[in-house]
């Protein structure tokens, strides 16, 4: 695997990325699904976080018609083939990067992020988290989905082979980079907690691919 800077990996790769994400990454067409199912009855404001081309939006607006999403993602290519995915419906986009744009207080009913969270170091997710839950209503949720590693062991391997990469070509810790570095599902629990939330759960997983869902 190359590291690459995030939006010029997923600019390049835009024509087939929805096939890749449906066909080939395992368990991503089932967590679509799933996610879509978990989503609370009474929501009616959602933040995506990394939604792409919206593809986990299918199942959740067959269910919630006319809810309103907020979604935010670093690559414009990306909103760009959401736009066309989903002409008809009550959607606000951001190009940015969800660790620096302003969330608001108290805005939403359901936070989702589906497959992106997996190239940040520990600290960030936990300041992200914190935002989430400061973003979310009373009684709001943050579901996520994401690419999870088989355990301790190898988040550790791989965590300290993208710090290797970044000092070997001098790439600051700032610079978004698209690079694997997942969290085992013990670590991204005690991550969520660290971050505040209420409860914390792992509720699904097929391969790699696992759901979890925190209340505020």
């Amino acid at each position: 695997m190359t590291i690459e800077k995030m939006d010029d990996f997923f600019t390049k790769r835009i024509d087939n990325y929805e096939n890749q994400m449906l066909n080939h990454v395992e368990g991503c067409r089932e967590g679509y699904e799933k996610i879509a199912e978990l989503i609370p009855d009474n929501c009616e404001n959602l933040l995506d976080l990394g939604c792409g081309t919206g593809l986990e939006l299918k199942h959740i607006f067959e269910r919630f018609p006319n809810l309103h999403v907020v979604g935010v993602d670093y690559t414009q290519a990306m909103l760009d083939k959401l736009c066309e995915n989903y002409p008809q419906k009550n959607i606000d986009l951001i190009c940015g990067d969800y660790f620096k744009v302003d969330f608001g207080k108290e805005k939403y009913d359901c936070v989702i992020s589906f497959q992106t969270l997996h190239h940040f170091s520990h600290d960030s997710k936990i300041a992200l988290y914190k935002k989430i839950r400061n973003a979310l209503k009373n009684g709001g949720c943050y579901i996520e989905c994401d690419y999870v590693a088989k355990d301790l062991a190898e988040e550790e391997f791989l965590f300290a082979e993208a710090k290797r990469i970044r000092d070997e070509e001098n790439i600051s810790s700032e610079t978004l980079m698209h690079w694997d570095t997942p969290c085992c599902a013990e670590t991204q629990l005690r991550l969520f907690a660290e971050a505040g939330f209420s409860s914390q759960e792992k509720l699904w997983q097929v391969a790699q691919t696992a759901i979890f869902k925190m209340n505020k």
